[in-house]
């Protein structure tokens, strides 16, 4: 990773990167959170290796079940990341409501967040599963471009949504509003007509339910 690749131009927008990786995983068999490539690689320090080469800062990891075997997997990787003191855990107590609690405990944890300027507020945050292994930095660099605190942007592979999703802060407070049970941003990205961003040529953006799948 190179240094030039994390550097933020002077007064460009700050862009916060969320991970998603709090569930059980039902269906994989096991949490996602611990899913480690072939390679050795883990999903979770891939993603957010991707955030950070993007820009994104900090970077939060919404973690939940097996949330301690998680946590230690990034601290292992810790000499990967360029700034490690960019990733927060955030530990989602009722993980298991769903897909909409990890989402909610991750929005909480931002705005929460006090800057100590108001050059250092976060303008948006780009928000990813760690289901979605061939997610890379160019991806995340598209989404990302000139956003400002209404931005509401979807990446789209194939004609079809998927991530990342880039969510402005005007929108976290009504977001979060609206959030229940597992379906997550999705009924309020369709409702407020979210932007499609076509990234077909950076990635399948397929996302990953079972092993077979991988």
């Amino acid at each position: 990773m190179h240094s030039d690749d994390l550097t933020r131009p002077a007064h460009a927008p700050r862009v916060a990167g969320l991970v998603l990786a709090a569930g059980a995983g039902s269906r994989y068999g096991r949490p996602k959170a611990l899913v480690v490539e072939a390679t050795g690689e883990p999903w979770l320090v891939r993603a957010a290796l991707a955030l950070e080469a993007a820009g994104c800062d900090p970077i939060l990891v919404v973690l939940g079940a097996s949330g301690a075997e998680a946590e230690s997997l990034l601290r292992a990787a810790s000499d990967r990341f360029e700034r490690p003191d960019r990733l927060r855990v955030v530990q989602a107590q009722d993980w298991a409501a769903g897909l909409s609690a990890s989402l909610d405990a991750g929005l909480d944890r931002l705005q929460r967040d006090k800057p100590e300027t108001d050059g250092d507020a976060v303008t948006a945050v780009a928000l990813v599963p760690v289901d979605v292994p061939d997610l890379n930095a160019a991806i995340v660099r598209r989404l990302v471009d000139a956003v400002t605190p209404d931005t509401l942007r979807q990446a789209h592979f194939a004609g079809l949504p998927g991530h990342p999703v880039v969510i402005g802060r005007e929108h976290w407070a009504p977001l979060r509003a609206a959030l229940t049970g597992d379906t997550g941003a999705r009924p309020y990205l369709v409702a407020h007509r979210v932007t499609a961003v076509p990234c077909d040529d950076l990635g399948t953006g397929l996302d990953v339910d079972e092993p077979s799948t991988a």
